[in-house]
């Protein structure tokens, strides 16, 4: 069976977005941010997304900006295969993109048994809450930045229960960010 690994970005204080789902304060442009990113694309695993995850993704990493800016990891994101969890997008556009419109948890069960990929889920909180709660995440990375926000959202947001992890690794970044790896406890 795959692993069902979440990576989020998030504050000191928490949240994985800023007010009206802000996430600029997570790109920094460092190179050890860059290099972990692409890094972790090599992989070679199948990205997940909520429908504001993807569209935001989508609008940015297939452009001329981002191939300029950073273009490992642009080609990373455009050559991955990718999957978009929604009941309200009709079609998904972006390189190797797959729509699961319903079900999310049954699909996720079939693709835990039937990829040879790892899959990687990417922000999406209300997406990885549901998971969470259904016991479908091997591991949780939080790259932890340092800042916090005045408000935000939070990537358990609605979680009906406790959800106990220990920490099987972490990594600390010149830039003063902190990757922490947790397994379901």
């Amino acid at each position: 069976m795959r692993k069902l690994i979440v990576f989020n970005f998030v504050t000191l204080n928490g949240f994985f977005k800023g007010p009206n789902g802000d996430i600029s304060w997570s790109m920094h442009g460092d190179p050890e941010d860059a290099a972990y990113a692409a890094e972790s694309l090599q992989s070679d695993g199948i990205l997940l997304f909520g429908r504001i995850t993807y569209e935001m993704m989508a609008s940015y990493w297939p452009t001329r900006e981002a191939m300029k800016n950073d273009p490992v990891v642009a080609k990373g994101m455009n050559q991955s295969e990718k999957i978009v969890f929604s009941k309200t997008l009709k079609k998904a556009d972006w390189n190797n993109t797959k729509l699961i419109t319903d079900n999310i948890i049954e699909e996720t069960k079939k693709l835990k048994k039937q990829s040879a990929k790892d899959l990687a889920i990417l922000g999406s909180g209300s997406i990885v809450t549901q998971f969470a709660e259904h016991s479908l995440v091997d591991e949780f990375q939080f790259m932890v930045n340092p800042i916090a926000l005045s408000d935000g959202g939070t990537i358990f947001k609605g979680i009906s229960g406790q959800l106990n992890l220990k920490l099987t690794n972490s990594r600390v970044f010149k830039n003063g960010k902190v990757l922490l790896c947790y397994q379901p406890a």
